[in-house]
């Protein structure tokens, strides 16, 4: 597996982490069962980033505000480190995050993949879905008609 693979599979599984619902992560966390020993190298704490945006998309950045964010590293026993960045106060969402990044990282990947990032990954986009279809509901057509005088 090259480098850029590994980076990019590591992005998708921490954005996943990052924007599951808190109580749908510890549910599946307490269902996998593992308590790995852990060194906190930052605990987790609370912060703000700045949110940027751009005027269709394509026009000028500009700060649109702020966002709460919580952030949390650690490293486990075997070494492998493990961040987790989520968005409000939940301290316990981004450890648990942490913990999963970093065994992600080890020989319990596939395990931690199974019972944990793929049925996350999977109801966030069966949510996606759900609002698309939701959206595509209240979709408006316009048409113009022609009178037929040139």
């Amino acid at each position: 597996m090259t480098e850029t693979t590994e980076i990019s599979e590591r992005q998708a599984w921490m954005s996943t982490l990052a924007k599951a619902p808190a109580a749908d992560l510890a549910r599946l966390w307490d269902g996998l069962g593992l308590a790995p020993e852990h060194d906190m190298l930052r605990a987790p704490e609370v912060g703000a980033v700045m949110v940027r945006g751009r005027t269709g998309a394509t026009g000028a950045p500009f700060n649109l505000g702020e966002m709460t964010v919580t952030r949390c590293s650690l490293r486990l026993g075997c070494g492998a480190v493990g961040h987790g960045y989520v968005q409000g106060r939940d301290k316990a969402h981004a450890t648990t995050a942490a913990l999963v990044d970093a065994l992600m990282q080890t020989d319990e990947a596939d395990r931690v993949r199974e019972t944990v990032v793929t049925p996350l990954t999977e109801a966030l986009a069966a949510a996606k879905a759900q609002r698309r279809a939701k959206a595509a509901a209240t979709r408006v057509e316009f048409f113009t008609m022609q009178r037929g005088e040139d």
